[in-house]
């Protein structure tokens, strides 16, 4: 099956602008994290949410945002000495997504945890991490609070720090062989062409994903909007001669093997239209997909 387009909220001034022009041309699922538009998206997302009950909603935990640093630290769910800028511990997971519940008035479909090997340099200590969020993630699916979970993550599957499969045999050691790990959110794009490489090389983050059974979402499609002014006629020509900057971008990763949603902050009509026909197209093939990385290596 074809990758799908959805909401993406970090880079949104206007979240529900934004999301009201996705949901608009089509969009079902919009991704979104509580320390995004300066803690705001969540709250922000509601009114669209509540008018459209189809649309289904993915959110993050393990950043503190700024803006509940104060009721984060007056619920005593932070360890005593710890860093405010991150915390995946049991009891500030349980709170975070009380308050996501509340603030986006639904249960989210995911929740990923959000990039883990931030502030952790080694393997041990984060597998210790991921862990006790997974038991208390696998503890909130099963009371309702949670669809489901998963990992969302910038660098750590890039740098080695864990794989796909060690995610899903923690997922199988902690919630049995009926767990609720279901997804994996990392970047793919023109400039992480890497992970594409290594799928279709059957291998990699991409194929341990579909190995498993598990949806992945591609992160920055358009390298947060640095794409775009790198897209020369040459190299859209080499994606596809017929498609705009934007869509030759975008169609690299929605036609990477295993890509399950591309994740787009497109903030006008405009925009998710020309994306809509990005994802009408026929995906690229795995030897035009080479073709692009054999021109810009990896």
């Amino acid at each position: 099956m074809s990758a799908q387009l959805a909401a993406g909220t970090y880079r949104c001034g206007d979240v529900s602008h934004s999301v009201a022009a996705a949901v608009g041309a089509g969009v079902t699922w919009v991704d979104t994290a509580p320390n995004y538009a300066s803690g705001t998206a969540e709250t922000s997302l509601r009114p669209v949410l509540d008018a459209c009950p189809h649309v289904r909603v993915s959110t993050k935990v393990g950043f503190v945002p700024d803006s509940d640093w104060h009721a984060v630290r007056a619920a005593g769910v932070l360890p005593y000495d710890h860093d405010r800028g991150h915390c995946l511990t049991r009891p500030y997971i349980a709170w975070q997504l009380a308050r996501s519940r509340a603030r986006l008035g639904r249960v989210p479909d995911l929740v990923f945890v959000h990039n883990p090997e931030h502030g952790r340099p080694d393997r041990v200590g984060l597998l210790r991490t991921l862990t006790e969020a997974f038991e208390e993630l696998e503890s909130a699916a099963d009371a309702g609070h949670i669809g489901g979970y998963g990992v969302a993550t910038w660098t750590g599957l890039s740098s080695g720090m864990f794989t796909v499969l060690e995610l899903t045999e923690l997922a199988e050691t902690v919630g049995g062989p009926h767990h609720h790990f279901r997804a994996v959110q990392l970047p793919v794009s023109l400039i992480r062409l890497a992970v594409v490489a290594d799928g279709l090389n059957g291998c990699g983050a991409l194929a341990e994903a579909r190995e498993a059974g598990l949806d992945v979402f591609a992160a920055a499609p358009l390298g947060g909007g640095e794409l775009l002014g790198a897209m020369t006629e040459e190299l859209v020509r080499s994606i596809e001669c017929a498609a705009s900057p934007a869509q030759a971008a975008l169609l690299v990763a929605l036609s990477a093997p295993g890509v399950s949603r591309v994740l787009l902050s497109a903030s006008t009509p405009a925009h998710w239209a020309d994306a809509r026909r990005a994802a009408a197209r026929q995906p690229l093939s795995p030897d035009r997909l080479r073709k692009v990385i054999d021109v810009l290596g990896t």
